[in-house]
């Protein structure tokens, strides 16, 4: 009876402390769908190596979904423990349950900068060379829980056209994540498509991060194919986010391996990343509520 009582109440004190046994053995990372599986995994393999001496934990692991929604659906389930989302992701999961995760960083552009835009690109041979030039044809999207690839551009783009997009183009399409939308406006399944990109350097290098860059830097794309159509207001960079009930010294000693992680291991910080980028910066659920707000008006949870 001694014995049950004791492991009862060892039960309520974990409980109480949001201690949970996954936290001592293994940490799982998400990582979101849009670009090549190989390459994502090979991009986090460092946090694979760093993180579980820094956390206390067996293993780290990693779980590349096929799309942004299976992180979404991770987060929410409890099943991963940290993943780096767009604000419009970020906004679905709140909108959903708004205790699943906490959002605590997002990174700082080579300016200074805590956003990044929507980036309209085109095939330079296709003669379209600004946003008028897009009615009556087929635009892309990225993915639907994209914010710069398509919670911003339906928000912001009927400004541009002076009318709903639906109005103006001749069709409208998901093109499977960032990197494959760009290689089918490539291809010329679409006109043009909305990714993203830091908006810093120059738009013939792929700017100093983003989708863009990414797919130059690994030999995939030719921005000399490439015209820049429209690019959005600013839009606040993706939160770092972790699971809310995650123990507290969990979160800190993560928190602070990621804040120092630019400094301790550029090449890493890079590699996650998608580009060059000053670092990190502290952020919380008001940051992001501007694109919760638009996320709830316009596609909802």
């Amino acid at each position: 009876m001694l014995k049950k009582t004791l492991l009862a109440t060892a039960a309520l004190v974990a409980l109480a402390s949001g201690v949970h046994a996954e936290d001592l053995k293994e940490f799982r990372i998400g990582i979101l769908g849009g670009e090549n599986e190989a390459d994502r995994l090979r991009n986090f393999q460092c946090m694979t190596e760093k993180l579980p001496s820094v956390l206390g934990v067996e293993k780290v692991s990693l779980f590349p979904a096929a799309d942004y929604d299976g992180v979404v659906q991770g987060l929410l389930g409890g099943t991963l423990d940290y993943a780096e989302l767009g604000a419009s992701a970020f906004a679905k999961v709140y909108l959903a349950k708004a205790d699943a995760v906490e959002p605590i960083l997002t990174t700082v552009q080579t300016d200074g900068s805590s956003g990044y835009y929507s980036i309209m690109v085109a095939r330079k041979d296709s003669g379209i060379t600004k946003i008028e030039d897009i009615k009556g044809k087929k635009l892309g999207y990225a993915d639907p829980d994209s914010t710069s690839g398509y919670l911003v551009p339906l928000v912001t783009l009927p400004e541009a056209l002076g009318a709903p997009v639906d109005q103006v183009v001749a069709s409208t399409g998901f093109g499977g994540g960032h990197e494959n939308l760009v290689l089918e406006v490539v291809k010329g399944t679409f006109d043009a498509g909305t990714t993203w990109g830091s908006g810093v350097g120059e738009f013939k290098d792929g700017y100093s991060s983003g989708n863009l860059r990414k797919m130059v830097d690994k030999g995939i794309l030719n921005m000399d194919d490439l015209v820049e159509v429209w690019k959005s207001p600013l839009i606040p960079n993706g939160p770092v986010v972790v699971r809310t009930s995650m123990n507290e010294d969990m979160k800190t000693k993560f928190k602070q391996f990621m804040l120092d992680l630019p400094k301790s291991d550029p090449a890493c910080f890079s590699a996650i990343q998608g580009g060059d980028f000053a670092g990190f910066t502290e952020v919380n659920v008001d940051f992001y509520k501007p694109i919760i707000d638009a996320r709830k008006a316009t596609i909802g949870g």
